[in-house]
């Protein structure tokens, strides 16, 4: 299903750490969580970095937006592609989005190979987002209203009746102001707005 064709995301509920056995000596503590943007993704990267500050290695990888489209990963300082993209393909195989994982190591003396390090990178962050609780998010578009001051009291009906808030209103030679509307409420919000209005209020859709 396209990113058009979607009216909600899955996302993690909360954070969860899971560390699985050791793979020939070396500990694996994945650590997982929601990110809504690249900057929550980094602050929960440098979180970990903190707390497991004496370990070898914190490899991660995020993904970000509704359809999953804003990807990173890092492999810091394993083998290229050994960690980091491993532990986004588990982000991208849970469905998940808006979500980051780090996975950190302790070396325990005995090389994996490249094969060993994907599998157990891969693997760590894979058993942490089986145990996590999920969210789903229902996709929200970003509208503004400019209308008639006449036709205040029938468009704030229409807000009210879908328990929608009015924010940023500006007053002036008409009233304007921005809504959230989940995706699948959208047509059917415009439509009220139009009618309540006898077509005179104009919506316009803002980037998100």
């Amino acid at each position: 299903m396209g990113a058009a064709d979607q009216d909600s995301y899955t996302t993690l509920a909360a954070p969860l750490r899971y560390e699985p056995e050791k793979i020939k000596g070396s500990r694996f503590i994945a650590c997982v969580g929601p990110a809504r943007s690249e900057e929550e993704a980094r602050a929960f990267l440098d979180s970990v970095r903190a707390a497991f500050d004496d370990a070898g290695h914190h490899c991660f990888a995020w993904r970000l937006g509704a359809d999953g489209s804003v990807t990173r990963s890092g492999d810091d300082g394993e083998p290229s592609g050994s960690a980091g993209r491993p532990i986004l393909l588990q982000l991208e195989g849970h469905g998940v989005t808006d979500a980051v994982a780090v996975v950190v190591r302790y070396f325990g003396g005995t090389k994996l190979g490249v094969g060993g390090l994907m599998r157990a990178y891969g693997g760590s962050a894979g058993q942490a987002l089986d145990r996590a609780e999920l969210a789903v998010v229902p996709i929200r578009r970003t509208l503004r209203c400019t209308h008639d001051y006449g036709d205040s009291g029938a468009i704030a009906g229409v807000l009210s009746a879908h328990g929608l808030e009015a924010e940023g209103a500006t007053y002036g030679s008409e009233v304007s102001f921005v809504i959230h509307v989940a995706l699948r409420a959208e047509d059917e919000v415009r439509r009220a707005l139009g009618d309540a209005s006898a077509g005179r209020a104009r919506i316009e859709r803002l980037l998100d």
